[in-house]
């Protein structure tokens, strides 16, 4: 120990261990400044965003943006060792200080992309050593004697190396995945000048884009031979086809909803069987609709292409619904109709006032003529979907019996008249 102690001093001593300490001091200094002096330029790498964005990909370049420092350094120390070759190319010392500032940025990245702390963890458990490896140049020697340990099945060799490298970089190319898919989509949904239509289908689109690298990356990863891969395909592709008719079915139905626009997240669906929901997320096998009282539907896509169903907003936001009420034989009907149409306007949610056309204004007219009363409706439009009597319906009820309490008009309820013979009258009449 005393004598490895003494030959590391003895190297710091020399004229060019010197020189490389400047320029290592020098070169990381200097980016530094550079990138110090950028920032001010460059607002978005000089304001930190609200603590609300914190998640967004505009919090992350805005970390990110503070690496740029050691990344430029270690470029300025390559090219400052390369121009000068009197110096010794593989010192330890250049080759330590690029690796401590690799792992720092390695390890920074990590903090910062990676929220979940156990992945985050095993990537630095994983990452740090295998980058110190690389940069060392050992990475290669340690690659040569993991491929020496293996297990033959038949015509298969499994060796250590090759599963280690499925398992590290198979898991990152998955989180790589999700993450850029995530990211993606946020940023597409976040195209205001967009429709939400063509939102959804570039969204998706994304979604099954970053699904098609990672199996195809993963393939390679493998090892996987994908001109071999697709004879095989071919080979047993009709077999798999009966067995995996329903998922194709709903991923092409799904592929067919995002294109014509049938359906968008946001919109109002009633099924065939009843059942109805708003719209929250098209997935590539099915879709969910959440319903008023909070529950979630998931239907198959292939539902929305065989069978029929109603798109209450996909036009037109705005909905015309009636509410039913009767009125005592005897009133005035026409002063009547104006009260109600007057109180019903100006509920806050129908759609009311010289803005609207005639038509969207509330109505009221005589349904029919009942055993007891008039049966009358007013009709009305509002700008959303009404989930029943437990909102506008139940609001507007209750508006009409107070105008029709409040200027003496009478809900008839049913009678009877029963009229009681005696024995004497009724054998008389007999």
């Amino acid at each position: 120990m005393t004598e490895i102690l003494d030959n590391i001093l003895a190297s710091l001593a020399t004229r060019d261990a010197y020189i490389q300490l400047a320029m290592i001091v020098v070169s990381f200094v200097v980016g530094y400044v550079i990138t110090t002096l950028i920032r001010q330029r460059f607002a978005v790498l000089r304001e930190r965003p609200a603590e609300m964005q914190g998640t967004t990909a505009k919090m992350a370049f805005y970390r990110l943006g503070k690496l740029a420092s050691p990344v430029l350094g270690i470029l300025l120390l390559k090219i400052a060792s390369d121009l000068a070759p009197e110096l010794d190319q593989q010192s330890w010392i250049i080759v330590g200080a690029i690796t401590i500032a690799l792992i720092y940025i390695y390890y920074s990245s990590v903090r910062i992309l990676v929220n979940h702390r156990m992945v985050a963890n095993a990537m630095l458990l994983i990452g740090i050593p295998i980058l110190a490896l690389q940069s060392m140049g050992a990475l290669p020697y340690l690659t040569s004697t993991l491929e020496t340990i293996y297990i033959e099945l038949g015509n298969i060799r499994i060796t250590l190396l090759g599963i280690l490298r499925v398992t590290i970089f198979g898991s990152l190319i998955f989180w790589l995945g999700r993450v850029s898919n995530n990211t993606g989509q946020q940023a597409i949904r976040n195209q205001e000048k967009l429709d939400i239509r063509t939102r959804e289908v570039a969204a998706k689109l994304f979604e099954i884009g970053v699904f098609i690298v990672v199996i195809v990356l993963l393939l390679q990863i493998m090892g996987v031979n994908l001109t071999a891969l697709a004879v095989f395909s071919g080979a047993v592709g009709v077999g798999l086809g009966f067995g995996l008719q329903s998922i194709a079915s709903n991923f092409i139905s799904g592929l067919i909803i995002l294109l014509d626009r049938s359906l968008a997240v946001g919109d109002f669906i009633e099924l065939e069987d009843g059942r109805n929901g708003f719209v929250t997320a098209l997935n590539m096998r099915s879709t969910t609709l959440e319903t008023f009282e909070g529950k979630d539907i998931v239907v198959p896509n292939e539902v929305f292409i065989t069978t029929s169903f109603v798109n209450w907003t996909r036009k037109d936001p705005k909905q015309r619904y009636r509410v039913d009420f009767s009125v005592a034989y005897g009133s005035d009907i026409r002063k009547l109709v104006e009260l109600i149409k007057a109180a019903v306007a100006e509920h806050p949610q129908v759609l009311s006032g010289e803005q609207y056309p005639i038509e969207e204004r509330p109505d009221c007219e005589i349904d029919s003529f009942g055993d007891s009363g008039v049966n009358m409706f007013v009709e009305f439009w509002i700008e959303d979907i009404d989930d029943g009597k437990n909102r506008v319906g139940g609001d507007l009820l209750l508006i009409i019996y107070e105008t029709m309490r409040d200027h003496g008009f009478t809900i008839p309820f049913p009678q009877r008249e029963v009229r009681i013979l005696n024995d004497d009258e009724a054998s008389r009449k007999h």
